[in-house]
């Protein structure tokens, strides 16, 4: 970002961004809850079916002499929550429909059959935003993401925008999470004819692919670069998604790459 001699909606345009991202600034903290909160996500990494009582046991082991109650408040503010079974809640009125899970038992033999997409917290050195990505289940390709600075669900729907500008899939799924059981996210889906399906709320391998991107995006990136700016972030995560896309071969794929599966 940032070259003299190309314009500032060109330079969004070619990395695939919408604009606004441009301008976004990291959410804030203090440094205390910051260092906590890196802790969190990569314990939550490795351990996703940890909620808030193991999250604050494991912080202990690892010598935070902290309570329950801010671990509590810090998993919220980063959008986890423990990924096991648990009853079903169901959302009323208008704005929020929750759909059933399409997907169990469910062959993946082509491209574009499912597509689906998530939340996750990408730290700053001071400070931290949320990444959405959608992939396509069968090629393990990212076709779109974006950043947001809030969780105000606007980022999912222009991500969900821009993937289906060239393609769509037969069925898309997601968690149960409010960005994505808003009506404004769900009507794009039901005007395109797209089948909607929905995670069982807190269930890890109901949105496997998904999990596992996150996975390699912090191990293989986030956690080795020490980003200091949006823009700097912006840039690393424009690099890393073309590498996952287009260079790193996949062992699931028989040693291809997402791009060389999607576009056969």
């Amino acid at each position: 970002m940032g070259h003299p001699q190309i314009s500032l909606r060109r330079q969004c345009e070619l990395m695939g961004l919408n604009r606004a991202s441009y301008y976004y600034q990291p959410v804030g903290e203090s440094d205390l809850n910051l260092e906590l909160m890196h802790k969190i996500d990569q314990i939550y990494t490795e351990m996703p079916f940890y909620g808030w009582p193991r999250m604050t046991a494991q912080l202990k082991r690892e010598g935070d002499d902290i309570n329950h109650k801010r671990v509590r408040r810090l998993m919220q503010k980063m959008g986890l929550q423990a990924l096991y079974p648990r009853a079903k809640v169901k959302k009323s009125g208008e704005e929020h429909r929750i759909y059933p899970y399409l997907l169990r038992d469910m062959p993946i033999k082509r491209v574009n059959q499912v597509w689906s997409t998530d939340i996750t917290y990408i730290r700053l050195k001071k400070g931290f935003m949320y990444l959405t990505a959608i992939i396509d289940w069968y090629s393990r390709y990212v076709i779109s993401w974006e950043l947001s600075n809030s969780l105000d669900g606007h980022f999912c729907r222009l991500a969900l925008e821009r993937a289906l500008e060239p393609a769509q899939p037969e069925i898309f799924n997601t968690d149960q999470g409010v960005q994505f059981t808003a009506t404004a996210f769900t009507d794009i889906l039901e005007q395109a004819q797209i089948k909607i399906s929905m995670d069982g709320r807190g269930r890890a391998l109901d949105n496997i692919f998904v999990e596992r991107l996150w996975r390699s995006v912090k191990y293989e990136h986030i956690y080795l670069n020490d980003y200091c700016t949006v823009l700097d972030l912006i840039s690393g995560l424009t690099y890393y998604f073309d590498f996952y896309n287009h260079r790193r071969l996949h062992q699931s794929l028989l040693y291809l790459t997402p791009a060389e599966v999607h576009f056969a």
